[in-house]
Order: C-alpha cells, then structure tokens, then sequence
C-alpha cells in the first residue's frame, strides 16, 4: 500500500484497532515545514511498502484525533506498533532518523 491519505475511519481501522506497524503523519495544509516534510513520509512509505502503514492525516479535518494524541505542533509524526504509540518527532526530521524509527518497528 502506498501512502494513505488517512481520514478519522482510517485511522480507527490501521492505529486504534490495527495490528502491526503505522507511521502517522500529522500535518497541516497551511504548514510550511509540513509541505518539506511530505516528500520524505512519501519516500518511507514507499520504502517500506508491505511492511509498515503510512499515512498522512489533516489535523484541521481531524482536530478530535489530533487533540486525543497531544498533537500541539505540525508536522508531527508518530510511530505506532499494535495500536500504542511507542515514538514520536515534532517539526521535520532528516529522513534517516525517520527510518532508522521505522526500521525499529519492524
């Protein structure tokens, strides 16, 4: 599966309730750092296509999540392993680190 353009369903279905390995990538469309971000959650999702959900999730259209997670800055990208929250960066990461996190999901 490609990048996944997550929506409130989404993400109940592949973080809340999914087993397994999710990368989620809070952004903002307004964000400035998000937009340089987006090219490098783009290239993990690829990467690591088959092995870890990746997906990107507006924290304007899904302000409820956002809120539940603590997310109080964009870009904000949170590791989950079987449904827990085991990492997460705020601002843009240099796209090693984001992997080396992903590597240690799997």
């Amino acid at each position: 599966m490609a990048l996944l353009h997550m929506n409130a369903d989404d993400f109940n279905t592949y973080v809340t309730e999914g087993k397994g390995a999710v990368i989620v990538d809070f952004f903002a469309t307004w964000c400035g750092p998000c937009k340089i971000l987006s090219p490098i959650i783009e290239q993990i999702a690829a990467e690591f296509d088959g092995k870890i959900t990746v997906g990107k999730l507006d924290i304007d259209e899904n302000l409820e999540i956002a809120t539940a997670y603590q997310v109080n800055a964009v870009p904000t990208v949170m590791f989950f392993k079987d449904g827990q929250a085991v990492q997460t960066f705020v601002g843009v990461q240099p796209r090693e680190v984001l992997v080396e996190a992903a590597n240690k999901l799997l």
